[in-house]
């Protein structure tokens, strides 16, 4: 039997799916970069009684400090596991906000819909990067914001892919690095005339979470998906293992200032046209 492109596009989806309910994307997104979520919602100019959509919302480190200010918002995600987690943290602060499983490259809501449309380190892992753009613009109303957080490729957790990339299984045909959204002409290529640019600007988070490189990387062999699938596609062969140990607990060394890490990240804030 043949097997069509959908087909492929559903075993791609599961396949992302598991990768995030992996380890302990919460704990990551809590412990280490839980100060980018209320970032990007100052950023994008969230009050009271805008329409939120918060595309792959993980736990909801964009989705939570949002509805905090009272907007009316929607956490989608495509890993259940997440967004379980998501709202039973919401739910302990006092927080009331949707919670839905969708594939940030078809979303499942009318077109201009949301008034704030954002991604946190989130949309970035979509592998097909023009019909995720498309959906980030269709859904949010003209005049309305597209917000997004998304490393860097030249930043710490770019070169941690660069890294792990020799290690890894190869990607499917028409993937593209997650890193990529971390450009600014990558990202002005796939929004074109469409929106306008209010701000384009690269910072660094502050992470002074790892004492060593060592600590760094067990904890994301531990506790980040795509780390952890990276280590179990070299499971069988010790040397590969032991060599990918030291390039992670290296690059990180290298990193290391004072016992605090700085990690590159792009902030885009646009207006839907």
């Amino acid at each position: 039997m043949s097997i069509t492109a959908t087909d492929e596009d559903r075993e791609l989806k599961a396949r992302h799916r598991s990768m995030w309910g992996l380890g302990n994307y919460t704990a990551v997104a809590t412990e280490v970069i839980a100060s980018l979520g209320p970032i990007l919602v100052d950023a994008a100019g969230v009050s009271g009684g805008h329409r939120v959509l918060d595309v792959a919302a993980g736990a909801g480190n964009v989705a939570i400090p949002a509805a905090r200010l009272g907007a009316d918002v929607v956490a989608s995600d495509l890993s259940p596991d997440l967004l379980a987690r998501g709202k039973a943290m919401a739910e302990a602060a006092g927080l009331s906000l949707e919670w839905e499983e969708a594939d940030a490259e078809a979303l499942p809501y009318g077109d201009a819909s949301f008034d704030v449309v954002l991604s946190c380190v989130g949309v970035m892992f979509a592998p097909h990067h023009r019909p995720a753009a498309d959906e980030l613009v269709r859904v949010t109303k003209p005049g309305g914001t597209v917000g997004l957080i998304s490393w860097t490729p030249e930043g710490f957790i770019g070169q941690m892919f660069a890294a792990m990339k020799p290690f890894a299984p190869p990607p499917p045909p028409g993937a593209q690095p997650p890193p990529l959204w971390g450009s600014e002409a990558h990202v002005e290529e796939l929004f074109g005339d469409r929106v306008s640019i209010r701000r384009m600007e690269r910072h660094v988070l502050d992470v002074p979470v790892f004492a060593s490189g060592a600590e760094f990387r067990d904890y994301f062999k531990a506790n980040y998906g795509p780390t952890i699938v990276t280590y179990r596609h070299i499971a069988d062969d010790a040397g590969r293992v032991a060599e990918l140990d030291a390039a992670l607990a290296d690059l990180a060394d290298q990193r290391l200032a004072a016992g605090s890490m700085e990690w590159e990240y792009l902030l885009v804030v646009v207006e839907r046209g």
